[in-house]
């Protein structure tokens, strides 16, 4: 339960954010818990995450603003490990770190800037920029449907495994659609336009006599997600190899250093005869 002093404090600084938004940025408090935060990350325009809807969450102690709180990203970014609390100098990470003076907007900024770097820390993953577009293009999708788990919005929860900071994987967008009705009713109107399956985020197939979409967005759009799983096989399939190159090397250490001392013997024996002639 928050103080006095803490519900004051988040209190305004809702007013403040209401007031002038940073760009890129929306946050507001949940109706439960003012404690407990939720925001939107707009990926900028010429960042792998342009266009991108990264939602995510702040859980704030009781004696804030003198503890920092845990930040999480829920969205899959190619950046962070989603719903993983964030080792920031700005997170519950760093307690003694945190400046009191600072503010929910400050914390959203100073994320920002950290997911535009290449900076890493517990919680933060490597990935190309291919990939980050890749995952950009279907936050909408995956915020509205936790991640294809449901058709269309239903109440309730299905298949539900436990989660992070009460956001349940699979949940079928339940969470992100309490927190977020405007957005998520946005989100499955982009769905509709852009004939998105509900089920697997990817373009379904215009029906046959039904006319092309030519605008640049669409075609963009296209590239990205692709009519059939080959962009997504790149995207995982990049990751697993990088995986698999890492492991087979691991496991045949001992036959790659073999190979290169046999290497090394033919080539000291070849250089040692060339000397002996010369």
């Amino acid at each position: 339960m928050a103080t006095a002093a803490a519900n004051k404090r988040l209190t305004r600084e809702y007013q403040n954010i209401q007031k002038s938004p940073p760009p890129y940025i929306v946050a507001h408090p949940s109706e439960q818990n003012i404690l407990e935060w939720h925001y939107i990350l707009t990926g900028p325009p010429n960042t792998p995450y342009e266009g991108g809807q990264y939602w995510g969450s702040l859980v704030f102690p009781p004696d804030y603003p003198f503890a920092p709180p845990a930040i999480r990203m829920h969205t899959p970014s190619g950046r962070f490990q989603p719903s993983t609390r964030l080792c920031l100098s700005i997170s519950d990470f760093h307690p003694k770190s945190f400046n009191p003076a600072w503010s929910v907007t400050t914390i959203l900024i100073g994320l920002m800037s950290f997911m535009n770097s290449e900076e890493m820390t517990a919680g933060s993953i490597g990935a190309t920029v291919v990939e980050r577009k890749w995952y950009a293009a279907r936050s909408k999708w995956w915020n509205s449907t936790g991640g294809g788990s449901a058709s269309k919005p239903v109440p309730g929860v299905q298949n539900t495994t436990k989660g992070v900071a009460n956001i349940k994987a699979g949940d079928g967008g339940v969470k992100f659609r309490a927190e977020w009705p405007e957005e998520d009713a946005a989100n499955w109107e982009w769905i509709k336009e852009n004939r998105i399956d509900p089920q697997t985020g990817k373009i379904l197939p215009d029906p046959e006599g039904a006319p092309i979409q030519c605008s640049p967005e669409a075609a963009s759009l296209r590239r990205r997600l692709g009519s059939n799983a080959s962009v997504g096989a790149v995207v995982q399939g990049g990751q697993a190899a990088r995986d698999a190159g890492q492991g087979w090397i691991s496991r045949n250490k001992y036959w790659v250093m073999a190979g290169a001392f046999a290497v090394y013997m033919v080539l000291a024996r070849i250089f040692g005869e060339e000397q002996v002639v010369g």
